[in-house]
């Protein structure tokens, strides 16, 4: 699944192409995504401008005067600008239309993804109850120990819940506690301020460095223009059962929490 620097990664890769342009046309082959995309939804965006995109968590939202699309590419999704003479390849579900000959083109072939329209998106039922962005300021270790008090889940179950912060997903939670020396099945109570500044602060790290080249290519993800990302060359834990740890040489375990796999050094991580 994309997660939050490979969502990232496509919002700046089709940010130019969208920013301040009127969206001529909707295209929608097969509208059957994870909720069917709205049957007025081209009679709300045909003519207007696109005045802002952002991020939220793993959604994109593209931003109109009168309301907002909310785009997520589910486990599979992807997103590219195309002319729009392009042969169309399979499962290329939805074109928005910018005109020049432009296209945005939306891939999904398990059909996870969502396109849905929102007037205010703060008030959006999936996006009214997320935590704080974890590259936002009030994000820290302070935080993260006070809402972690009387928590007995595992910590990366903890850092992976989007209420608590958004966007930390399977991959980094892996890299980030390993980075910090914290085991993953710890309980989130049971660990100090001091531990919780070390792991707020790799959080922002490994994202940071994993936008900057432009997300991690495991199964489908590519960037906006096609080009996969190159994250994936620098990790140290995340699909490495049995290899030898970057720091110490043992070899990485693999234990499954909360039903995801979680990779971890039974040396280095305490």
């Amino acid at each position: 699944m994309p997660e939050l620097p490979e969502v990232e990664t496509t919002l700046r890769g089709i940010e130019k192409s969208l920013l301040d342009t009127k969206i001529e046309n909707l295209i929608v082959r097969d509208a059957r995504l994870r909720w069917p995309v709205p049957e007025d939804l081209g009679e709300r965006i045909i003519g207007r401008r696109v005045v802002s995109l952002q991020r939220r968590a793993k959604y994109i939202l593209i931003d109109f005067e009168h309301g907002s699309l909310i785009w997520h590419l589910g486990m599979s999704g992807s997103m590219r600008i195309v002319d729009s003479a392009t042969e169309l390849r399979k499962h290329d579900h939805i074109d928005l239309l910018l005109g020049s000959d432009v296209v945005l083109r939306y891939n999904d072939p398990r059909r996870f993804g969502c396109l849905l329209w929102a007037e205010d998106v703060l008030i959006h039922p999936l996006l009214v109850s997320l935590g704080p962005e974890p590259l936002d300021e009030r994000f820290d270790g302070a935080y993260l120990y006070n809402r972690a008090r009387g928590r007995k889940v595992s910590i990366k179950s903890f850092i992976m819940d989007q209420k608590i912060v958004v966007g930390v997903g399977n991959i980094y939670a892996s890299e980030a506690l390993f980075l910090a020396g914290i085991r993953p099945t710890r309980k989130a109570a049971n660990i100090s301020l001091a531990r919780y500044e070390t792991l707020a602060e790799q959080i922002k790290q490994v994202l940071q460095r994993a936008i900057a080249q432009g997300g991690t290519t495991l199964r489908d993800f590519s960037q906006a223009d096609g080009r996969p990302g190159y994250f994936e060359q620098q990790l140290h834990v995340y699909g490495r059962e049995k290899q030898p740890c970057t720091q110490c040489g043992k070899a990485i375990s693999n234990k499954v929490i909360g039903q995801r796999a979680s990779y971890y050094c039974p040396a280095c991580q305490r």
